[in-house]
């Protein structure tokens, strides 16, 4: 798809990409960058870098391609959602379920799910449609992610996120007594230096990440809290949970392998996530309850005290 424009007066010694970012909504700093890098952006019939600054009656033309649909199979599901409309989706996932795609899981996916559920109406950001997942949480990790059903609502998402204004409160059940009310660990994470299926909060190559943590309850050898991520880094709080010396209950990978409750996997559920609505900025609040499995535990845990 070809775009042709004239750069308006009162743009002068923008650079390229933050001016074009500015006309189409849809499509990310990084992407236009690549589209530059490429060639795929002409300025006055010559190609520029992103660096260029524009000029008033500047002539700039683009070559924007086409979204390319993902070669991800489409499968009916019975999908918890908590609310949609023509820019989001609010889904509640349930244990057990992977969200993209991967080996051992190609068609039993929220991802796959999504594509049968939303008929094509996903976010086509970098050129390729995606299926609107902006984050992840993981497999056994039951409650919320929201889904973006367009270009305009991926950014918007994706942009909250990077600045930490989203909400995200976990509840999770850890083991041992948690002597403080509440407290914050505040601790880089990155790919474990010798195991690279795990995260290490000892990284040379760690970016900063940051969870606030409060007592809801306590028991005997276990204790109920509240997870509230101020940073989203892959599997956030059960590294830092382990790294203060309590894991997660039923995590096999940062705790025991300890099975005392025969779980499948950590006790871990994203039980609200707030966000700005893309379109219309107002704030809004959704809330998972928790699942059939935690609320059993947590009664069994107070008949044992």
């Amino acid at each position: 798809m070809k775009q042709r424009l004239l750069v308006e007066p009162d743009a002068r010694d923008m650079r390229i990409d933050l001016y074009l970012a500015g006309i189409f909504e849809g499509l990310s700093r990084s992407y236009l960058q690549k589209l530059l890098k490429t060639g795929q952006v002409l300025v006055n019939g010559c190609a520029v870098k992103a660096n260029y600054r524009v000029n008033p009656g500047d002539l700039l033309e683009l070559e924007i391609p086409e979204a390319v649909e993902p070669e991800i199979p489409a499968r009916r599901m019975d999908l918890d959602i908590l609310f949609e409309d023509d820019d989001i989706l609010i889904v509640n996932k349930p244990k057990g379920m992977v969200v993209h795609p991967a080996a051992g899981h190609f068609d039993d996916t929220l991802v796959n799910g999504l594509m049968e559920h939303c008929k094509g109406n996903l976010s086509g950001i970098n050129g390729v449609m995606r299926p609107g997942i902006v984050h992840r949480i993981d497999r056994d990790t039951t409650g919320i992610l929201v889904v973006c059903k367009n270009d305009l609502a991926h950014n918007s998402i994706a942009e909250q996120l990077k600045v930490h204004s989203i909400t995200r409160k976990y509840q999770a059940i850890v083991c041992g007594v948690v002597k403080e009310e509440e407290g914050i660990v505040d601790a880089p994470i990155g790919r474990h230096p010798t195991d690279r299926k795990k995260m290490s909060i000892n990284s040379k190559n760690g970016r900063r990440a940051v969870t606030h943590y409060r007592v809801l309850e306590r028991f005997s050898g276990y204790t109920y809290v509240e997870c509230i991520l101020e940073t989203g880094r892959t599997h956030q709080i059960r590294v830092h949970m382990a790294s203060i010396h309590h894991p997660v209950l039923g995590d096999t990978v940062y705790g025991s392998d300890k099975n005392p409750f025969h779980l499948e996997g950590q006790t871990l559920h994203a039980g609200v996530l707030g966000l700005n609505h893309p379109r219309t900025g107002n704030y809004m609040e959704f809330v998972a309850p928790l699942p059939d499995y935690f609320v059993q535990l947590l009664d069994k845990l107070r008949k044992i005290q």
